[in-house]
C-alpha cells in the first residue's frame, strides 16, 4: 500500500510517500481502508520530535480517519466489514496517512452520512476536544457567557456552534479572514483581535473562557478578570500555564483531548440532523500531504486540511 512515512524525526523533509505494507488487525482492532486523514497541527510535533509523544519509527502520521472496515480482529462485534466509520485513533500509533490503518475498534463509531465520507475525517479530535473542553471542563449551560479566544480555528469552529446550540451567549475572537465562518457558526459577538483589544471588548463578565490559541501569559491572565466569580477557564494551549484565581474560585483547566465514542456518535448524530457543520477548507491526495506539512510549518495553513488516498488495492 502507499503511505506517507517519516523514518527520522525532523521537518517536513524527512516525510515520504511510499510503499509499506498493508496492517493486519489484531484482536480488538479493524482495519480501515482509508477515505480521508485529516492534517492537524500535533502531526508536526510528533514529527518534528517536540511533543512528548513516543513512536516506533519509520511511522505513519495521522490521528483522524474516516473510511470502510475491510477486515476485523477477532473479539470484534458491533462493526461488520463493509461498514463506513470514523474516529480519533492512537496518536503514538501508526495512523490514517495511507491507503488502510489498523485502529481499536472502541475508537470508531458510524460515519456521518449527510457529508462526504472523506471530509469526516474533519471532525473526531477537534469536535471531541470542542465538547470536552465547553461540557466535560467548563460545564457550560444553557443562558450562560462564553468568551472563546482563537474561535477562527477548527476546534472554535465546532466550540462556536456546541456553545450555540447549548443555549450559551458566544462571544468569539477572530481575524478578519475567519470573521465569516465564526459569524456562520452561530457567535452572538465577534471580536477582530486584530484591531480591538479583547480585555477591552469584553464588558461584561463570562462564565467559562475558553483559550484557543497562542496567548502571553500576561494576556491570558489580564482575561481572567473578566470570568465571573466561581467560573472557569478552560485551555487547549499547554505551552502556557491556565490561569485561575482561587480568591474568587475561578478554576482553571488544561484539555488534552482523550477518545469518547459516546460523545463522537452525538456528534456524528448532530452532524446528519443539520446541526453541526465541517468545515473543510482543503482536499489534496495523499502524495501531497508533506508539502502540507511545509506550509504548516510556515504558518500557511488555516483550516481543516484532508488528505484523500488512492483508489484501494485490488
Amino acid at each position: 500500500m502507499k503511505a506517507v512515512r517519516f523514518h527520522a524525526t525532523g521537518g517536513a523533509e524527512v516525510l515520504r510517500y511510499e510503499d509499506a505494507d498493508q496492517p493486519v488487525p489484531g484482536a480488538g482492532e479493524v482495519r480501515i481502508q482509508v477515505a480521508g486523514a485529516a492534517f492537524n497541527p500535533a502531526d508536526g510535533g510528533i514529527r518534528g520530535g517536540f511533543l512528548p509523544i513516543p513512536v516506533t519509527l519509520p511511522h505513519v502520521p495521522g490521528y483522524d480517519v474516516s473510511g470502510t472496515i475491510d477486515a476485523l480482529g477477532d473479539g470484534v462485534d458491533g462493526l461488520t466489514v463493509g461498514q463506513n466509520v470514523v474516529g480519533f485513533i492512537p496518536m503514538n500509533a501508526d495512523g490514517s496517512a495511507a491507503q488502510y490503518v489498523v485502529a481499536p475498534a472502541s475508537a470508531l463509531v458510524k460515519a456521518p452520512v449527510r457529508i462526504p465520507l472523506a471530509d469526516a475525517a474533519g471532525l473526531p479530535s477537534v469536535g471531541l476536544t470542542a465538547s470536552q473542553a465547553l461540557f466535560e471542563a467548563g460545564e457550560l449551560k444553557a443562558g450562560q457567557r462564553v468568551l472563546i479566544n482563537g474561535a477562527g480555528g477548527p476546534v472554535g469552529g465546532y466550540a462556536v456552534q456546541l456553545a450555540k446550540r447549548a443555549g450559551a451567549y458566544v462571544i468569539a475572537t477572530a481575524s478578519p479572514r475567519s470573521r465569516d465562518i465564526v459569524k456562520t457558526a452561530g457567535a452572538d459577538e465577534i471580536i477582530d483581535h486584530t484591531e480591538t483589544s479583547v480585555l477591552d471588548a469584553v464588558t461584561e463578565s463570562v462564565d467559562v473562557l475558553l483559550n484557543l490559541a497562542p496567548i502571553t501569559p500576561d494576556g491570558f491572565t489580564a482575561l481572567v478578570a473578566r470570568v465571573r466569580d466561581g467560573g472557569v477557564v478552560v485551555s487547549t494551549t499547554p505551552t502556557v500555564t491556565t490561569p485561575g484565581d482561587e480568591e474568587r474560585n475561578v478554576r482553571a483547566v488544561t484539555i488534552f483531548v482523550h477518545p469518547d465514542a459516546d460523545v463522537l456518535s452525538h456528534l456524528v448524530a448532530l452532524i446528519d440532523s443539520g446541526d453541526l457543520h465541517v468545515e473543510i477548507a482543503r482536499r489534496v491526495p495523499l502524495s501531497e500531504l508533506p508539502a502540507i506539512h511545509q506550509q504548516a510549518d510556515a504558518g500557511q495553513i488555516h483550516g481543516k486540511v484532508v488528505a484523500v488516498p488512492p483508489a484501494a488495492i485490488s
